[in-house]
C-alpha cells in the first residue's frame, strides 16, 4: 500500500519529511480512514507514510488560562470521551467523539483525522464548527491559525497544504451561560455513519437566547450554518413554538442529496427533527446526551502508560519490524506494506484474529496493541515496531482459558465461532477496566463486534457470568 512507512519521533522530522516529499507523503495518525482509502486505491500518488501516532506530547488535552483547549494532533476519540476537560468544557464534542464507530475504532481514530478527512457526514466538524474551533497548521515554513470555518473547500477537499501538519486543535470553552448540544441520526447504533447530524451552542442571558450557532452535517458538501434560524433565536426564550419555527428554518436550510443511504426529503425532515430534539433537551438544561456512565473505552487500567515513544525512524525494508506478541519477541523481514493482522497472521502465524470484512467493520480481528483493543486490519504492519501485542491465543495462563473463554463455552455463546475471539478479546478488555459492568455497559464494549449467528443475549450473559467468577476468583485470593 507504500513504498515507504516512516516512524516519525519529533515535530522536525515530521515538517522536513512534509516540505521533501510533498503530495507522495501522507500523515498517518490512527490510520482508521487512511488505511481503508489506501485498500481501495485512493491516494495512488502517496509513496510515504509518515505515522506520528507515538510523537511524545502529541496526545495531550489541556486547558490553558483563557479558556481554550488545546488537543493535540494523536488524540484519539476515546480520550476525548475519556477526557474530564472535554466533558465539561466542550461536551458536544465528547458526545460526538463517543458516537464515532465503536471502541476499537475510538482507540485509533483522532480527532484531527476526522477533521482532514473532510467527509460532511464526520461527527466531530459540526461540534468543532459551532465552538468556534481553530487549526494550528504547521510547516517547515512557519505556523498559520486557522478557524475551521475556514478550513473546507468541498467533499473531502480542504486548504491543508502537502507540506502542512495539524499540530493543534483550538477550542474554546463553553462558558457558564453557554449550553450546546450534538445530535446525530445513524442506520444503526454503533459503526454508523451519519445520515444528519447537528451541533447547537446557545449563548443566555438569563433565559433569552443571546447567541446561537446551529452547524449541520451529511446535509450539504460541508458542513453548513443554519443561518436563519441561528438569527431568529437571538433575542427569544426557548418555548415551544420558537423551536418549533428554528426547526423548520434548520431544515429550510439543509441541502441534502439522494443517495444509497438517505434520500433528500428524509434527510431535510430529519434535520428538521434533530433541531427540535437538539433545542428541546437545551431548554431543559439537557444540553448533550452523555456517554454511558463509566463508558467502556477497552484500555484496560494502564494503557495510558503503554504507548512507547519511538527513539528513531523506521523505513520500510530492508529494515526488521521487531515487535512483542503474547510476550514474545518477533523480528519480521517482510509483511511491511499490509497490515498488523496479516503480520499477525502471515506472519507469526497466529490465526485467531480473523478477516472477516477488512474494513473495520465486524470486529473479528480485535488484538490488543500497547494494551488498547484494536481493529487489527486498519493497523499498518510497521506500527507494531517497538510496541506490544496481544492476540487471543495469549489470554489465557498456564494452558488454562480465560474465565471470559470458559464463560462462552459454558453459557452457549459460541456458535460458528468466526467472530468469537474478536469478542472474546473485547470482553477480557472490558472487565480488566470495569470487573463488575452492567448489561449497557458490555453492549457498548461489544458494540464494534458482529455475529451472524446469534441474537448477542448469550453473548452479554457470557460476559456477566465471566465477571461474576472472576470476581469470587478475586475474593478467594483476598480472602
Amino acid at each position: 500500500m507504500w513504498k515507504k512507512y516512516i516512524n516519525v519521533s519529533t515535530t522536525d522530522e515530521v515538517l522536513e519529511q512534509l516540505a521533501k516529499h510533498g503530495k507522495q507523503a501522507h500523515i498517518l495518525a490512527g490510520g482508521t480512514d487512511l488505511v481503508l482509502e489506501m485498500k481501495h486505491g485512493i491516494h495512488s500518488e502517496l509513496e510515504i507514510v509518515l505515522d506520528i501516532s507515538r510523537v511524545s506530547g502529541y496526545d495531550e488535552i489541556r486547558l490553558d488560562d483563557e479558556g481554550f483547549l488545546h488537543l493535540g494532533p494523536t488524540v484519539t476519540h476515546n480520550h476525548c470521551v475519556a477526557s474530564k476537560l472535554v466533558r465539561d468544557y466542550a461536551p458536544p464534542l465528547a458526545q460526538a467523539c463517543w458516537e464515532v464507530g465503536a471502541p476499537q475504532i475510538r482507540n485509533r481514530g483522532t480527532i484531527g483525522g476526522n477533521l482532514v478527512t473532510a467527509s460532511p457526514a464526520n461527527d466531530t466538524i459540526a461540534p468543532l464548527m459551532a465552538m468556534g474551533a481553530s487549526l494550528v497548521l504547521a510547516s517547515a515554513k512557519g505556523e498559520r491559525v486557522i478557524p475551521l470555518d475556514e478550513f473546507y473547500l468541498g467533499v473531502r477537499k480542504t486548504i491543508l497544504r502537502p507540506d502542512e501538519l495539524v499540530r493543534e486543535i483550538i477550542v474554546p470553552a463553553l462558558t457558564e451561560n453557554q449550553r450546546g448540544t450534538y445530535q446525530k441520526l445513524g442506520l444503526r447504533r454503533a459503526q454508523a455513519i451519519s445520515l444528519v447530524n447537528m451541533a447547537a451552542i446557545l449563548t443566555f442571558e438569563g433565559e433569552t437566547v443571546k447567541e446561537a450557532v446551529i452547524t449541520l452535517g451529511a446535509v450539504a458538501a460541508t458542513i453548513i450554518h443554519a443561518e436563519e434560524a441561528e438569527a431568529y433565536l437571538q433575542g427569544r426564550e426557548l418555548d415551544e413554538e420558537t423551536i418549533a419555527y428554528a426547526a423548520e428554518l434548520v431544515e429550510a436550510a439543509a441541502r441534502p442529496i439522494d443517495d444509497v443511504r438517505s434520500s433528500a426529503t428524509y434527510r431535510n425532515e430529519m434535520a428538521r427533527v434533530l433541531a427540535r430534539r437538539g433545542l428541546t433537551a437545551i431548554a431543559a438544561g439537557q444540553a448533550s446526551p452523555s456517554p454511558l456512565d463509566n463508558p467502556p473505552l477497552l484500555w484496560g487500567q494502564n494503557a495510558a502508560s503503554l504507548a512507547k515513544p519511538v527513539r528513531a525512524a523506521l523505513p520500510s525494508p530492508p529494515s526488521p519490524i521487531k515487535t512483542i506478541i503474547n510476550g514474545e519477541e518477533y523480528v519480521f523481514e517482510s509483511g511491511h506494506g499490509g497490515t498488523l493482522l496479516d503480520l499477525i497472521r502471515d506472519g507469526a502465524g497466529l490465526t485467531g484474529a480473523k478477516e472477516g470484512c477488512g474494513e473495520g467493520e465486524c470486529g473479528a480481528c480485535t488484538v490488543f496493541l500497547d494494551g488498547k483493543a484494536v481493529m487489527a486490519c486498519l493497523v499498518p504492519a510497521p506500527r507494531a515496531h517497538g510496541a506490544d501485542v496481544v492476540t487471543v491465543e495469549g489470554i489465557s495462563e498456564g494452558g488454562a482459558l480465560h474465565p471470559v473463554q470458559e464463560a462462552f463455552i459454558s453459557e452457549g455463546a459460541v456458535q460458528c465461532g468466526f467472530c468469537t475471539p474478536g469478542f472474546v478479546m473485547s470482553a477480557v478488555k472490558l472487565l480488566e477496566e470495569n470487573p463488575n459492568p452492567s448489561r449497557n455497559q458490555i453492549r457498548g464494549a461489544i458494540s464494534g463486534n458482529l455475529c451472524r449467528c446469534t441474537g448477542y443475549y448469550k453473548i452479554v450473559d457470557a460476559v456477566e457470568t465471566a465477571a461474576i467468577s472472576m470476581a469470587a476468583v478475586e475474593t478467594a485470593a483476598v480472602g
